[in-house]
């Protein structure tokens, strides 16, 4: 069987492509091997995002923001952008997706929940779809 690869990418990795991976990992476990990158990184993860994370019981504490790279790109089945614009390579044969979603960055814990929830749907319509 083989597994397929999924990359988020929004600009720091900082928030939503990694509340969009830890999402990924917790609803699906081994089957989809998660990958998340940004094309500016960020120094750290958003607090805000940790912390709203752990509200629903998922750590995603000690992820590191990382760059997005070709090589990245080239490895995986489904690459989800988030507003990272032409900084994302493309690569023909990949699934594309593009969700439009608030930047959890300088928000608060209360405008930071709503952003959450709705990753989460579509992390879950995701999952649903990859079966």
């Amino acid at each position: 069987m083989t597994t397929t690869t999924v990359l988020f990418v929004c600009v720091h990795n900082a928030g939503r492509s990694q509340m969009a991976a830890g999402w990924l990992r917790h609803l699906a476990g081994d089957r989809v091997r998660v990958l998340s990158a940004g094309s500016a990184p960020a120094g750290s993860i958003n607090p805000v995002a940790v912390e709203a994370m752990a509200e629903v019981g998922i750590d995603i504490a000690g992820r590191q923001p990382e760059l997005l790279s070709d090589a990245a790109v080239e490895a995986s089945d489904v690459v989800i952008t988030m507003g990272c614009g032409d900084a994302c390579p493309f690569h023909p044969g990949r699934r594309y997706e593009d969700w439009a979603l608030d930047d959890p960055a300088g928000q608060g814990i209360e405008a930071v929940r709503p952003i959450r929830d709705e990753i989460r749907r579509r992390v879950e319509e995701l999952v649903a779809s990859l079966r």
